[in-house]
């Protein structure tokens, strides 16, 4: 039986953090097209994770819109209980949420920017991941992490968001080795990705000339992995960059 023609009580769940904006939205989006139900989290954005969850119910699954700040593991221990009060279950986190805080020089950065960049970027992710384990020791299910390019790459002026997802690439290595046999945990690492319409004016980004396959990500080319990922059953501790080669510059 397809997940698109499962019963209710058989349709697998997925969990998406930061769900109602960019890459959040568009996963959560391409896991209800492919048949899941969908827990779409925010934090500051009802309006858009409700229109979200709205456009996901229209592929003829379930939907389930949550506040929850994922700095605070309290509202995330509620978050996933609610999720398996109202679906009994939990196959899939795809953490998503994150911030990408403005430039700032080293000696600029701020006790609290950085406090709030860490928070954001990492630990709230581990947080997720946790209370996500808790739900799938028995079972069994897949964690996938939101990385990025700037896990690998020394990024001056971002220097608190380039040692989260550093330690976002770590945190999947090692929760796949503690995890295993039962959950896989894998993560992508997203380069530049344009989502027309929900670009910051204020984000430069890299000349698309410089980048090997000389263009600019779009969101099918992250969902694609992310797809893949929420099948593969033989596949943990990796990290796929979708980044048109940047890496290995």
């Amino acid at each position: 039986m397809s997940s698109k023609n499962a019963k209710r009580e058989d349709r697998k769940v997925a969990l998406v953090t930061g769900g109602g904006r960019r890459l959040g939205r568009q996963s959560a989006l391409a896991l209800a097209r492919d048949g899941w139900n969908i827990v779409v989290n925010h934090a500051h954005s009802p309006k858009e994770a409700s229109e979200t969850a709205r456009e996901i119910k229209s592929f003829g699954v379930e939907a389930l819109s949550i506040k929850a700040d994922i700095t605070s593991s309290k509202e995330v221990d509620a978050m996933f209980n609610q999720t398996f009060g109202h679906f009994g279950r939990l196959d899939l986190l795809v953490n998503n949420a994150a911030i990408f805080p403005p430039a700032k020089k080293f000696t600029e950065i701020t006790d609290e920017l950085w406090e709030h960049v860490i928070a954001t970027n990492l630990t709230g992710q581990f947080y997720c991941a946790r209370a996500a384990a808790r739900l799938m020791e028995e079972h069994g299910g897949k964690i996938i992490n939101f990385a990025s390019l700037g896990g690998f790459q020394a990024w001056s002026e971002h220097i608190s968001y380039n040692v989260a997802k550093a330690g976002i690439v770590m945190l999947t290595r090692t929760l796949s080795k503690a995890l295993a046999p039962k959950i896989t945990v894998n993560a992508i690492a997203p380069g530049t990705i344009i989502i027309p319409g929900e670009e910051s004016s204020d984000i430069k980004h890299i000349d698309e000339k410089k980048i090997p396959l000389q263009k600019y990500g779009e969101a099918g080319d992250i969902v694609s992995a992310l797809l893949y990922l929420a099948h593969a059953d033989y596949v943990t501790g990796e990290v796929i960059h979708v980044d048109g080669g940047r890496a290995v510059l």
